[in-house]
């Protein structure tokens, strides 16, 4: 048995999400500081190991026609640094979105903290690659 990660990765933080051992479940779990970037990889690969994960979701945020832009290509870039994980690559298209209104909608004021959005989207990249399995 094993868990599947997902990753919201922007320029300034990650938001990191953790399903349930039945894989049918998304719980957010944290958000990390995108820089420095080694430091980053090591908070991944330590949540990762302690929660035996075996697949890593990464949100890529296509553009509207599907294309991949300028941050598709960062998180892909982000993304092959990671070893050891079999690396998934998930369409994140309004996401951040998504998430401001599902933290609206539970009354969570994230203006102060959008550490919570990034959480939230990683749940919902999460989601998105569950609900297809």
């Amino acid at each position: 048995m094993y868990k599947v990660m997902a990753l919201d990765i922007g320029t300034k933080r990650i938001g990191v999400a953790l399903s349930d051992y039945l894989l049918m479940l998304s719980n957010g779990h944290s958000c990390i500081e995108r820089q420095p970037e080694a430091e980053a990889l090591q908070q991944i690969n330590k949540i990762a190991a302690e929660n035996n994960v075996k697949k890593i979701v990464v949100g890529i945020p296509l553009n509207m026609d599907g294309t991949q832009g300028h941050q598709a290509e960062d998180c892909k870039e982000f993304a092959s640094k990671i070893s050891g994980y079999e690396v998934i690559f998930e369409d994140e298209r309004l996401t951040s979105e998504t998430a401001e209104e599902n933290l609206r909608r539970k009354k969570i004021d994230f203006r102060k903290n959008k550490g919570l959005v990034d959480i939230e989207s990683a749940c919902i990249i999460l989601e998105q690659y569950l609900n297809r399995k």
